[in-house]
Order: structure tokens, then C-alpha cells, then sequence
């Protein structure tokens, strides 16, 4: 009986001791994973600051470049055009053929690509010549989707200006600025449809650059006179004829109009061309009221390029300048005083390189404007002024 009584009082012994260990675990492990939350839930940052800090990053992200072009996308549009070409085939090319047989021609219809901007909230939209001055059906497409048939209100292959027009209200434009305040050094943005690549999502392609260079006098490229030209680093590929330009407070200040690509390259090398938005003011105006620009004048000037001959001949410090070879009789050049010999290097506030400049450099003033010559003559420096007389 001792002996059960000991056993029983044994097995209760380790039973409490048992259920103390037991409940001493249990109150360790709480605290334990208490101050885990507790450590967790100090090291957390709180919703609000992290909600404050990526704010703060968009904030920052966001610049004048990004505001500029949210709000002048939706004025650019992508352009595709229809044009009839006409080509006579192979055997056409010969004359016995052509002789016995005929001329024959055939008409070909090409479709092409290219930008615009809108420049009123009624619906006049900017290109080039050579991107819609030849359509017989031009598609503008808006960044909402939507689409529209163009007309034709006026074009000039001699600046490669085109104005269409399409059917629409309350359209959101881009303002025209000014190219006679641009910086070199400057950003700029030009945004099109290089590739075709607006069709794809209805958004125009944006590339960032600086004014390189103004005043750059190209030439003469396919009967189309480009004429103090701004030179950017903004990419612009195939397609982006005709986009704006656009500085970075959002205003128009050129548009795109030509690249250089030097032999054995593709694409973009950082040298666009831009037709200067004071030069569009004036082209556009003219295309409103008249459908064409009137250049209809003559000078009576016939000329030479100045070759390194001629320069030491008459002693001139570079060969650039051209060379007065004949005066019609009663002309304009006539009147003004001019003489055969006489070395004209510059039109206005133009310098002349050569006879493509110079004819280039005409090309921006109109029947009845006066111009001012700076001739050398003899070895001194005078000024002409000739009155631009209808041919």
C-alpha cells in the first residue's frame, strides 16, 4: 500500500513539472514571435511615405521636355499618300521603236509616307512638297485614331512647302513660333512617323536634339531650293518629312525636311535639316491667298561661279562669289547699275557661295520686292539695289 501510494505520488510530481515546463515553452515562443512582428513592423516604411517618395520620383522624371511633348503630340499626324506616276516601258526607250509602234506610256500608282502638323483648330495642316504636293489622294491620320481625305489648298516645290486642309473642328494645333530667336545649343524635338511607325499605335515618334546650326545653305535637290536651313542632331529618318520641329516651350520653329547621309550609310547620322518656320509663315500665307507663290520676276543677270582662277586674277580672298558675265539690256540689272565683271557676294543678308546658291537664295523673294547687292568692283566694296520687275 506504501509502495502504491508512492508510485502514484511520483507520477503526479512529474506530471506538474511536466505541464510547467510546457506552459514556460509556449510564453518563450509568444514573446518571441511578438517581437519579430514588433521588429517588422518598425523596419516597414509606411504606406503614405512610400506613396510620398514615388510621387516625388514622378515629379522629378517629368521636365519641360516631357510636359512640351504631351501637349504637342496630338497636333502631329501621320500622312499616307497616293500619287500616279507615268513610265514608258524598255522597248519605248528606242526611236525606231517609238517610230513604228508608238510611244508607250503608263501610269503607275505609288503610295508613299510621311508627317504634318496641325497648325489651326480648323484643320490646316503643314508637309512638304515633296511628301503630299503631288497626291492624288493624301490620308491624314489623327493620334485619336480617326481619319481624314486631305485637299490640297497650295504647294511650292521651290521651298517644298505643301498646305492641306481636311474637314474638321476643334482640333488642337501647334502655335508657330519664331526661327529669328533661335539658339544654337538649344533643345529641340522633332516628332513624326519615321518608317510608317504612326500606324502602328496613332502616336508620333519623338527624338531630342539641339540646334546644331542656322543659316545653312544646301543648294538645290531635285528642282527644290533649300535655303538657310536649321541643322539639329534630333533623329530624323524616312518619314519624318514634313513633322515639326518644336522648341522646348512647345512652339513650331521649323520643319523637318531633309537628312545627311553620307555614301555607304543608312538612316539617321545626326544631321537634319529643317525649313525655318519664319520662311513657312510667309509661304503659307501666299499658298492661302493664292494656291502658289508668284516668283514670276527676272534680274537679267547672267553669272558664273567664282573658280580659284578667277580669284587670283582679281585678287579675292576665296574663290566663293559669282560673277556678272552678261546684262540684258533694259533689265532690272540694267537700271540698277550692274556691269559685267562686276563679283556679287551677297543678296540681303545672304552669302553667296556659287551661281546654285544664289539662284537658290532668289527664290525667297517675290515679284516686286527690292533687294540689296554687295558687289566687289575694282577692288572696292558697293551696294546695288535692284527692283525684282515682273518677266
Amino acid at each position: 500500500m506504501n509502495r502504491l501510494k508512492t508510485i502514484i505520488f511520483s507520477s503526479l510530481i512529474t506530471l506538474l513539472f511536466a505541464s510547467i515546463i510546457f506552459a514556460f515553452v509556449i510564453s518563450d515562443t509568444h514573446s518571441n514571435q511578438t517581437d519579430v512582428s514588433s521588429v517588422t513592423s518598425t523596419n516597414r516604411p509606411d504606406t503614405n511615405e512610400q506613396q510620398k517618395k514615388n510621387d516625388d520620383i514622378t515629379i522629378t522624371r517629368r521636365n519641360i521636355i516631357t510636359q512640351t511633348v504631351a501637349e504637342i503630340s496630338p497636333a502631329v499626324v501621320g500622312i499616307n499618300v497616293t500619287e500616279i506616276r507615268q513610265y514608258r516601258d524598255i522597248f519605248s526607250m528606242d526611236p525606231f521603236w517609238r517610230y513604228w509602234f508608238g510611244d508607250r506610256v503608263y501610269n503607275q500608282q505609288i503610295k508613299s509616307l510621311g508627317s504634318g502638323a496641325i497648325i489651326s483648330s480648323d484643320g490646316y495642316i503643314l508637309t512638304n512638297d515633296h511628301v503630299a504636293g503631288n497626291a492624288v489622294e493624301a490620308i491624314v491620320t489623327l493620334t485619336d485614331g480617326s481619319q481624314y481625305k486631305a485637299k490640297i489648298v497650295g504647294t511650292d516645290p521651290v521651298s517644298d512647302i505643301c498646305l492641306l486642309k481636311i474637314n474638321a473642328k476643334n482640333l488642337p494645333y501647334i502655335k508657330l513660333g519664331s526661327s529669328g530667336n533661335i539658339m544654337i545649343g538649344e533643345w529641340v524635338i522633332a516628332l513624326g512617323n519615321p518608317f510608317g511607325l504612326f500606324d502602328i499605335n496613332d502616336k508620333p515618334t519623338v527624338t531630342v536634339g539641339v540646334i546644331s546650326a542656322t543659316g545653312m545653305n544646301l543648294g538645290v535637290a531635285n528642282n527644290r531650293y533649300y535655303v538657310n536651313m536649321i541643322q539639329t542632331d534630333a533623329a530624323i529618318n524616312s518619314g519624318n518629312s514634313g513633322g515639326p520641329l518644336i522648341n522646348a516651350v512647345g512652339e513650331l520653329i521649323g520643319m523637318n525636311t531633309l537628312i545627311f547621309t553620307p555614301q555607304g550609310s543608312a538612316g539617321n547620322v545626326g544631321v537634319g535639316f529643317a525649313i525655318p518656320v519664319n520662311k513657312l509663315k510667309k509661304v503659307i500665307n501666299e499658298l492661302k491667298e493664292k494656291g502658289k507663290v508668284d516668283r514670276d520676276f527676272w534680274t537679267g543677270l547672267n553669272i558664273l561661279t567664282v573658280d580659284e582662277q578667277m580669284a587670283k586674277t582679281y585678287n579675292l580672298k576665296s574663290s566663293r562669289g559669282v560673277i556678272i558675265t552678261q546684262v540684258a539690256k533694259n533689265s532690272p540689272a540694267q537700271k540698277a547699275g550692274l556691269q559685267v565683271e562686276d563679283i556679287i557676294l551677297a543678296i540681303n543678308d545672304f552669302r553667296i557661295n556659287n551661281e546654285n546658291t544664289m539662284i537658290g537664295i532668289l527664290q525667297e523673294f517675290r515679284t516686286g520686292e527690292t533687294i540689296e547687292l554687295k558687289i566687289l568692283r575694282n577692288e572696292d566694296y558697293i551696294t546695288k539695289k535692284i527692283l525684282l520687275e515682273k518677266r
